[in-house]
């Protein structure tokens, strides 16, 4: 099983790579992480340092998981991205999290998870941190 999370440095991309991760491990599966920046702005803090990459590596590794990371540059809105790599790795499943948000901030900005679910043609889940 190849499974794709978006990641990001927040406790929703690390509660999506952590239940990605516990999938893979249980699943006998391999993970594909994605992090891209919001809207091609590369200073976002949604674009993982070098540093919080090479954590992220050092886990894996350690747990014995067979990865790959994606960090594609091209500016595109990042749930066109994971559906991309989903097609282009073949991917059996997307992990993402998701954030609380008000029904207000619903209605007014767009949902990446709900574009990410519409155009995926893989299943898709979607984590929300604990707490």
């Amino acid at each position: 099983m190849k499974i794709l999370v978006g990641y990001i440095p927040t406790p929703e991309g690390l509660a999506a790579l952590d239940w990605a991760t516990e999938h893979a491990k249980l699943t006998g599966g391999s993970l594909a992480i994605l992090n891209t920046a919001r809207d091609g702005d590369y200073s976002d803090p949604a674009f993982a340092s070098a540093q919080d990459m090479d954590a992220v590596e050092a886990d894996l590794a350690k747990r014995g998981i067979s990865y790959e990371v994606h960090r594609p540059t091209d500016g595109a809105p990042a749930a066109e991205a994971i559906v991309r790599v989903a097609g282009e790795i073949d991917a059996d499943l997307i992990v993402i999290g998701l954030r609380r948000r008000s029904p207000v901030g619903k209605l007014v900005t767009g949902s990446s998870a709900q574009a990410i679910l519409l155009a995926a043609d893989c299943p898709v889940v979607a984590v929300k941190p604990k707490g």
